[in-house]
């Protein structure tokens, strides 16, 4: 056993790579930082050192090892402890005096303390012959799911067993196994492990003791280190607080149990109904019952038509963009809710639309426009006449299409749910929402006396349509906007909102929350309305604004197609933004917010990760 370095000096590094090398005969084994039934774990003290401020031992992902019935977990043959150094004085000689407490078992089991000491010179600091053995073993130290590209998507306690789900986004798993670190008084068992044919979702169901002055499992903070292999992720969780979607409107539903399917359909149910009142859709909407009421007086059967026509659009578009995400997701691409706005070609089109309807509902169709532009107005708007239900079906299509940008309460949640699945529950989940968002309609076509509530026309439908064409046009110029960033064209906007947001770098945040810092990720876009309304709405004002220039702010811009922020919204379950997270010395595996902000939500979590 050794210690090793990274590098060959101290160079300017404000954190050195260290570690501790052990390597070990055929059937002994030592031992990770939580032992299990037997054994204990390493420790190391550095207090002779010369120029060390702190030294800080992480843990590869463990083996479990079995013997007369007893668990423990551990490394055999050769394992590697990275060991991260704080200098005192950056750029100056480090000397390194190691104390080091371990044990080793056989049949036997002997402790040992070994006295280790490395020096590394000042100068340039090179890379050492060492390197690839740490950073080998450095890949090993789970993190919270980014590179093991798997997530937590269930955890519940039913009855005297954790219910664990995950998720894969990358290999399929082959042997998973989880270990779950609680206060004294709770023990946790081998779990008993269900993989789906897919080989992509796994279900471990851990049995625990708990003792008569044990703490509730549901309502306790675990730590679940969950690995397959050399994949492996580490999150304090508490189940009754865990939510697969991350939406804290559905917390009170886990404290009953995972959530299944149908508690999700209902979710998915309600977030596409609320998204009718969002900015991106209510525009569609009301030109809906524009239409209808310049048609008050027409047959009620023509009209009960028309709104099942566009329910049945809005439906439509759920079921294809959920036949979309199951193909790229089948192409092992990463998926996400609103992730065709990343594409140029896309934002283009789309914008046109919006440009060509707004032009017809001012009656401007005579003005030279390219082939296509006229072919899509014609499609949606002089189909009128002649074919009103497909006129009306087209509507509900672009209803559908730009609701995407925007999110709602349980829409996260519900898409969150079935991307982490398989392709029965993407299909279900998208059909609840298609239907969600198409009940406003549905109910018009079973009940055409709600129109009845409405103004009579009159003069002011002309402005109505006047107003409906500048929020189209509107889009449009926006939708042009965000094209014109994404292709480059034009320089990104800067904040202007009095908060020093710094690029975000996941790599970065654990070393800030150890030296104290409170950290703000904000996972935005500029093509997201829901997280435009939430910085202008919230992030902006105070007291938010003056307390999150206390913190280090992260922005983390999703506007182009970026696996790194992917993999970063996959680590919580998460498939779609707005998503802002909250670290701190209280709360270093991050505290997720829901989707729509408030001041008092922010203000309550900043005070928590303290």
């Amino acid at each position: 056993m050794r210690l090793i370095s990274a590098v060959t000096a101290a160079g300017s590094l404000s954190k050195i790579p260290f570690g501790v090398q052990i390597d070990l005969k055929d059937g002994w084994k030592t031992y990770w930082r939580s032992p299990g039934d037997a054994g204990f774990a390493p420790t190391i003290d550095t207090s002779g050192s010369v120029n060390v401020a702190t030294a800080e031992l992480a843990y590869p992902v463990p083996h479990r090892f079995e013997l007369f019935g007893l668990q423990t977990f551990g490394y055999g043959k050769q394992v590697v402890y990275p060991l991260t150094v704080t200098p005192q004085h950056p750029g100056e000689p480090v000397s390194l005096k190691a104390k080091l407490r371990y044990l080793v078992c056989e049949q036997i089991c002997i402790p040992y303390e070994h006295d280790l000491s490395l020096e590394l010179p000042a100068g340039d600091a090179g890379v050492s012959s060492d390197a690839p053995l740490l950073s080998q073993y450095q890949s090993l130290v789970p993190d919270q799911g980014a590179r093991a590209r798997f997530a937590v998507t269930g955890l519940a306690v039913r009855g005297q067993q954790l219910e664990i789900t995950l998720r894969s986004d990358g290999a399929p798993f082959e042997n998973p196994d989880a270990v779950i670190e609680a206060p004294n008084g709770l023990f946790f068992d081998k779990p008993v492990v269900r993989v789906d044919v897919s080989r992509q979702t796994a279900n471990l169901s851990l049995p625990f003791e708990r003792q008569t002055d044990g703490p509730d499992p549901a309502s306790t903070a675990l730590t679940i280190t969950a690995f397959d292999g050399t994949r492996a992720l580490e999150q304090t969780l508490v189940p009754q607080l865990f939510s697969a979607g991350s939406d804290s409107e559905v917390a009170a539903a886990e404290t009953a149990g995972e959530p299944g399917i149908v508690s999700m359909l209902l979710i998915a149910l309600l977030g596409g109904l609320i998204l009718n009142v969002m900015p991106c859709v209510l525009p569609v909407l009301l030109l809906k019952l524009s239409h209808v009421l310049e048609q008050v007086g027409a047959a009620r059967r023509h009209m009960r038509l028309s709104f099942v026509a566009s329910a049945g659009g809005i439906v439509a578009a759920f079921m294809g963009l959920a036949a979309i995400l199951i193909a790229v997701k089948a192409a092992g691409h990463s998926i996400g809710w609103g992730i065709q706005f990343q594409q140029p070609l896309f934002l283009g089109t789309l914008a046109l639309l919006c440009f060509v309807m707004a032009a017809n509902i001012w009656g401007l169709f005579q003005i030279p426009i390219p082939a296509i532009a006229g072919a899509l107005g014609n499609v949606v708007d002089h189909a009128e006449p002649r074919r009103p239900l497909l006129a009306s079906f087209l509507t509900g299509i672009l209803a559908t299409i730009l609701a995407t940008p925007c999110s709602a309460p349980f829409v996260g949640t519900a898409v969150g749910f079935a991307l982490s699945r398989g392709t029965v529950e993407i299909a279900a989940i998208f059909a609840a929402l298609g239907i969600g968002l198409a009940l406003p309609y549905l109910a018009i076509a079973a009940f055409p006396k709600l129109v009845a509530w409405l103004p009579r026309p009159g003069a002011w439908m002309r402005w109505l349509k006047r107003i409906l064409g500048l929020s189209l046009a509107g889009t449009g110029l926006w939708l042009g906007f965000v094209l014109l960033q994404q292709t480059g064209a034009i320089a990104t906007v800067r904040d202007t909102d009095g908060i020093a947001w710094k690029k975000f770098d996941a790599a970065t945040v654990p070393d800030l929350v150890k030296s104290g810092k409170i950290v703000f990720v904000d996972v935005t876009a500029e093509w997201c309305i829901t997280c435009k309304a939430n910085k202008e709405f919230v992030l902006s004002q105070e007291p938010v604004v003056s307390a999150l220039g206390g913190t280090v702010a992260l922005k983390a811009d999703w506007t182009r197609p970026d696996p790194a922020i992917s993999a970063y919204l996959a680590s919580f379950g998460r498939f779609g933004i707005p998503m802002n997270v909250i670290y701190g010395p209280s709360a270093p595996e991050g505290i997720l917010l829901p989707e729509l902000l408030s001041s008092d939500i922010v203000m309550k979590a900043l005070e928590q990760a303290k």
